[in-house]
């Protein structure tokens, strides 16, 4: 697996734009034949950061802090011969930071949306979540729906059969992850690329125009074949 991680903090500072795409610009140069940005939303304390450190990094910090503004891992993985680039986005869950990662919306493939399985609430505010996708994400995004917390089964209040009837009344998957044991983590990043991909492949092309994927509604042309390493 080709796999690259790259951990920042980040904050509302005046010239982001300029520093992030300096920032992509010094990556070591990858042969991927898709590039797509995730987006991980749902309440505080839900587990986000911790899922986004377990697909990533593979590893699992009990007291990671709450995300402020807002944080991003880069990873490629492959699948079904393909290199996918993921850029993905945790966003804070406070109402305060509501502001400043709603623009962050804007260009994402795919949007993960994620409550704890030991708190109603957090389920209950997924259809907040959905509100917010639906005001600031483009029509067509990818959308999935994560019960984390799996492993805390004594404490668990929001039902799998609950969840999935919800899952299936938006048409969209639903899993349940740990990020603490990695219960399910890979194969939900892995079902949201393979959901992002077939939607790309259904959408009419041009046939003199390369395919494109988009990241911040700027075009990055797919390769038709791998460069050589």
């Amino acid at each position: 697996e080709n796999s690259c991680v790259i951990d920042i903090w980040l904050f509302p500072l005046i010239g982001f734009e300029f520093w992030f795409e300096v920032l992509i610009s010094s990556l070591p140069p990858f042969c991927s034949d898709y590039l797509f940005k995730l987006l991980l939303i749902g309440d505080s304390g839900v587990g986000k950061s911790c899922l986004l450190l377990r697909f990533a990094d593979d590893s699992y910090i009990d007291s990671y802090i709450s995300t402020i503004g807002v944080d991003f891992k880069i990873r490629t993985v492959e699948q079904d011969g393909k290199v996918v680039k993921l850029q993905i986005w945790d966003t804070a869950g406070q109402e305060r930071f509501r502001t400043i990662t709603s623009s962050y919306y804007r260009g994402a493939h795919g949007i993960i949306l994620v409550y704890d399985v030991t708190d109603q609430e957090s389920f209950n505010n997924v259809k907040t979540w959905l509100q917010e996708i639906d005001k600031f994400a483009v029509g067509n995004v990818n959308k999935l729906l994560v019960g984390n917390k799996s492993d805390l089964a004594d404490k668990k209040v929001v039902s799998s059969e609950a969840s999935k009837a919800f899952a299936d009344e938006l048409g969209i998957p639903f899993l349940e992850t740990s990020a603490k044991n990695s219960t399910n983590v890979e194969q939900a990043f892995m079902t949201m690329v393979t959901e992002i991909k077939n939607r790309i492949a259904t959408q009419p092309m041009s046939a003199n125009k390369p395919s494109t994927v988009h990241m911040r509604g700027q075009p990055v042309t797919q390769k038709t074949t791998c460069c050589s390493s």
